[in-house]
């Protein structure tokens, strides 16, 4: 695997490439993330892989500067994986100077759920997707349905911008008691780890309770955050949308039965998780 930090170097060594596959990241790589490469390899050839702490989607009151690096073990994961390029910039070499331009998402999309509780945040993925697709020019790039926000978002962006990258979407890979797999999972502390799984079964509740024919959706969304706040945890959100936008869906949407998504944010302990369940 060739290890390469400088945008003009990875353009030389993908230069001519037309099938190229690319799963942007931040390191600190699990299971999940080895998922996105083998799912890569199924669309593309060759693979390259991306590790960039990027700045702009931090808050000024999150944990950019804490957010685990852990590179030489990261590189192992990809060579044993056959990632044919990892592509790990500087800060100075993707952001030479102030990056004034930025991609900005519709309010209705980008302003709402994460958007609401992180401003700023779909900005600064949108803007750091688009010039990572920049400098790989990936005929796939895959995203991850654990952030399913986002990936609605980056999906959207190609569209409108008429990139010539499709983006793949791969399903969340959860440990065996259903914990959906985060780097931010090491902020645990045992006992929250052990508890964690409450919310993809809070999910669970939710989503059975729709499939019976419960269609007072604000009601379950409260009796579920009402269920983790008695457990200790701090909800932002659970909210059952349409997965076409992410809009909560009308009386008319539920009768004719449009797809729907139950998306939570919730708080245990110091650590903010998140997860979804299509319906």
């Amino acid at each position: 695997m060739k290890i390469i930090s400088s945008i003009d170097e990875l353009r030389d060594q993908l230069r001519g490439q037309l099938r190229t596959a690319f799963v942007p990241t931040m390191g600190n790589l699990h299971e999940g993330h080895l998922s996105l490469m083998r799912l890569a390899r199924k669309h593309g050839d060759p693979v390259v892989a991306s590790i960039f702490v990027n700045r702009l989607q931090f808050g000024p009151n999150e944990d950019f500067d804490k957010y685990p690096r852990t590179f030489q073990a990261d590189v192992e994961k990809l060579e044993r994986e056959g990632v044919y390029v990892l592509f790990a910039p500087t800060e100075k070499e993707l952001y030479p100077e102030p990056q004034e331009y930025r991609v900005r998402p519709p309010d209705d999309l980008g302003n709402i759920l994460e958007g609401e509780f992180r401003p700023g945040f779909f900005t600064g993925v949108t803007t750091i997707v688009l010039k990572l697709f920049s400098c790989v020019q990936p005929r796939v790039a895959v995203f991850g349905k654990k952030d399913y926000q986002q990936l609605m978002i980056v999906r959207n962006m190609a569209r409108q911008f008429a990139l010539p990258t499709e983006i793949i979407a791969a399903e969340t890979w959860r440990a065996d008691d259903g914990l959906a797999l985060s780097s931010r999972n090491v902020y645990l502390r045992p006992d929250e780890r052990a508890e964690a799984p409450a919310l993809y079964q809070a999910l669970q509740q939710v989503a059975d309770e729709v499939r019976s024919g419960h269609l007072d959706i604000f009601q379950l969304e409260r009796e579920a955050m009402a269920r983790l706040t008695k457990r200790g945890w701090k909800p932002d959100y659970i909210s059952i949308r349409k997965r076409i936008d992410l809009q909560p869906p009308a009386a008319g949407d539920l009768a004719k039965n449009e797809p729907l998504v139950v998306v939570a944010a919730a708080r245990l302990g110091a650590t903010r998780l998140i997860d979804n369940l299509e319906i």
